[in-house]
């Protein structure tokens, strides 16, 4: 297992039914079966290649009724309600935002978009959901630091509103170590990026970005 889905793994709660939306290899489905963190597990993907891996992986499980493999495109096979805990994981915010506009929202969740966080966010908050926690980890690949966002919480009880610099970078990723590196890397690229040849229009946009960045480091827009 990857330092990240290790990561992504300790921010799974003990629950009755388990589901790992895009499950790939199947690794964190058999980590909430081995710990006994679920009763039983639902693992799903839209690729039947990618879901035959997470078969053999948990073949023992499966072969219990422990553990039920579905073939179909994100919580399309997961009937609302039957999961009490759903992971979606590895994937865009808009892939993720697009399962959730064309199913449901679960009733508990831990989401770790790959890009696109901010749009998940604002349509989580927008849609009631209370987040429980927003924040950022890292993992280190090959020599580099990648840095990912994670999001937990449930499909009620609402969350008080967020800020830009919130709706940016999560609400518990401000003031840490993991989000001033990102930060600084961001800042870089875009100062990088202002040095070249760009329209009014997207130099503009560019300088905006610069200056909101700086503004988060410094600690405005909290």
């Amino acid at each position: 297992m990857t330092e990240r889905l290790k990561k992504l793994c300790a921010l799974l709660s003990p629950c009755e039914v388990f589901a790992d939306v895009g499950c790939d290899h199947g690794y964190c489905a058999r980590y909430m079966l081995n710990s006994k963190l679920c009763k039983s597990a639902v693992i799903t993907d839209i690729s039947a290649s990618s879901l035959s891996k997470a078969e053999r992986l948990l073949k023992k499980y499966i072969s219990e009724g422990a553990c039920r493999p579905v073939c179909c495109d994100g919580l399309k096979g997961v009937a609302e309600g039957s999961a009490d805990l759903v992971l979606i994981a590895g994937m865009g915010g808009e892939e993720i935002l697009k399962i959730l506009k064309e199913s449901y929202i679960p009733r508990a969740f831990v989401f770790q978009p790959m890009k696109n966080a901010e749009q998940l966010r604002s349509y989580l908050i927008a849609n009631g959901c209370a987040i429980e926690y927003d924040g950022l980890f890292t993992e280190t690949r090959g020599g580099l630091i990648k840095h990912y966002f994670a999001i937990k919480g449930k499909n009620s009880g609402g969350t008080p509103p967020y800020s830009a610099a919130e709706l940016a970078y999560g609400r518990d990723s401000l003031g840490t170590a993991e989000l001033e590196e990102l930060l600084s890397y961001e800042l870089s690229k875009n100062l990088a990026y202002a040095e070249g040849d760009l329209s009014p229009s997207s130099r503009a946009q560019v300088e905006e970005r610069i200056q909101f960045i700086k503004g988060v480091l410094r600690g405005e827009n909290n």
